[in-house]
């Protein structure tokens, strides 16, 4: 595989270091404005920058007919965009929150109890999500994940950060802090018990390695728009 690593931080060495480690060829890394000669000799970008560049890198991939695995977070508001180029370009194009194998069982895992916890008016849910100091967007992408499979399975029909107490709302709380590569936890309280589940990631490996997987699966796949739950074929009513 041909790989060209967008955002070369602290995610995109851990990438190069788990794909160099399964026989793949690094022909372009870089966190500066894109080369897209360089870009073109990739068939597939991993990205890993920032808000504010994601959504161009998403796009010069497509046009250039690069396959493009993108864990970077904060530019949601652009996403449909990115899809209907997709589309058009006839490309492909797989988006994650999170690739960390476990994260996407715990997405699983808490569909399933926003599921079971549907009908018991009595509990009321609220989100936890912690990180390290660099991480610029609050809350994660993973949060709004966890919360948007909530509303799904439930009557809630938003999310609020800064938490708020509001009946149709689910609270969201964010902390920063130094050397926590991300911690989420999902809580069901009532006045007699509480019930909570929780995924702590103890490094980036996870992450990158989620995000290698990806990046050999799309390749063998057809054009299209994809999610973690088709590489892991996790294929819950959700």
């Amino acid at each position: 595989m041909k790989l060209a690593i967008l955002g070369y931080g602290k995610m995109g060495k851990t990438v190069e270091n788990i794909a160099t480690s399964r026989g793949h060829d690094i022909v372009y890394k870089t966190s500066d404005n894109l080369d897209i000669d360089r870009l073109k000799q990739a068939e597939v970008a991993i990205d890993f920058s920032t808000p504010e560049a994601a959504y161009f890198n998403i796009t010069s991939c497509l046009e250039n007919k690069i396959a493009i695995v993108c864990g970077t977070t904060g530019w949601l508001n652009r996403y449909e965009d990115a899809v209907k180029l997709c589309e058009s370009q006839v490309g492909k194009f797989l988006y994650a929150s999170n690739f960390s194998i476990g994260v996407n069982v715990f997405f699983e895992l808490n569909s399933q109890l926003a599921k079971m916890m549907s009908g018991l008016k009595e509990y009321n849910v609220k989100l936890k999500e912690v990180h390290h100091l660099e991480k610029k967007d609050a809350p994660s992408g993973t949060a709004i994940s966890l919360a948007d499979h909530i509303i799904k399975e439930t009557e809630y029909t938003n999310w609020s950060y800064p938490p708020e107490n509001s009946e149709n709302s689910i609270p969201i709380e964010a902390e920063r802090k130094a050397g926590v590569f991300g911690f989420h936890d999902v809580t069901y309280d009532s006045d007699i018990d509480t019930i909570t589940i929780s995924h702590n990631a103890k490094s980036r490996e996870g992450f990158a390695h989620g995000a290698v997987i990806a990046a050999e699966w799309i390749l063998k796949q057809h054009a299209g728009v994809y999610s973690m739950k088709d590489v892991l074929q996790l294929n819950s009513s959700t």
